[in-house]
């Protein structure tokens, strides 16, 4: 004998609205931990070059004053590096082919690192006069400028999956409410009050969106750990740097419960309206 077909509108309805909210808070947990990681790999690239600084003497006649500048200011550095001719014809070499004349073209340089950030600009202002004063944060402005568009790139996209969670959240109130009519009507004919009847429709929707919060963020978890570890092989400027910092994980366990309070807000204020207009 055929088991008869079923069709069960409110829970497939419910089991819809879940996994509809879980992949709202999988990716709105990963687009703000993203955004945090990229975040946090800026905050430690500018940390790392912040008192770094490169010299770079283009005429021999300027070599020795501009290495009297930097023996009169030794106390003020914590490292001085004169970069071997070796070493830069290493790092030109992949983009300069004819290597026998690279080396009359290439300039005496020293990279400086600084015991305090305020002695770069008089310094830099002194070795100016007879060489190239280049620091290295202004060296790496582009890769922190791309850096933080990424991150205002993540934020975007972060508001405007939490603008589609409210417009899935105010569906969930009125398709709950429509699907329990009879029963609200009840509600209203034995003198029950609207926040009566919204608090009920909270706790349904709360436990839909308890539910997805708990899914999304289970599964956004590993998927950011597999990104921060790719990042990470990588070994590239920027993305090695990246990474989630403690306080960043609690502000991503945070989010799924700001989306249930927010879930809980749009559900009362949606009920209140729907039951002002009935």
């Amino acid at each position: 004998m055929k088991t008869p077909i079923v069709f069960s509108l409110v829970r497939d309805q419910s089991l819809f609205m879940t996994a509809i909210m879980s992949l709202l808070t999988f990716l709105s947990v990963l687009a703000l931990g993203i955004a945090l990681s990229i975040g946090t790999g800026v905050m430690r690239w500018n940390a790392q070059w912040d008192l770094f600084a490169t010299v770079q003497v283009m005429k021999s006649e300027n070599a020795a004053p501009t290495k009297k500048i930097i023996d009169a200011n030794r106390d003020k550095f914590e490292s001085v590096t004169l970069v071997s001719r070796a070493d830069m014809e290493s790092m030109l070499r992949p983009w300069i082919s004819d290597g026998a004349n690279l080396a009359n073209y290439l300039p005496q340089m020293y990279e400086l690192k600084f015991k305090n950030r305020a002695d770069m600009t008089p310094i830099g202002e002194q070795l100016s006069k007879n060489a190239r004063f280049l620091t290295h944060a202004q060296a790496l402005k582009t890769s922190m400028s791309a850096g933080t568009r990424m991150i205002w790139i993540s934020g975007l996209v972060l508001a405007l999956i939490l603008g589609a969670i409210g417009v899935c959240i105010s569906y969930i109130a009125r398709n709950t409410a429509l699907l329990h009519r009879r029963e609200l009507e009840i509600l209203n004919q034995i003198g029950a009050h609207d926040s009566f009847v919204a608090r009920q429709m909270q706790l349904i929707v709360s436990k839909i969106c308890i539910t997805a919060g708990g899914i999304g963020f289970i599964a956004a978890a590993p998927v950011l750990l597999l990104i921060l570890a790719a990042a990470r092989s990588a070994r590239i400027g920027l993305m090695a740097m990246m990474g989630l910092s403690g306080g960043a994980w609690i502000a991503l366990i945070l989010l799924p419960v700001m989306i249930i309070i927010f879930a809980i807000w749009i559900t009362k204020k949606t009920t209140l309206a729907i039951l002002k207009n009935s």
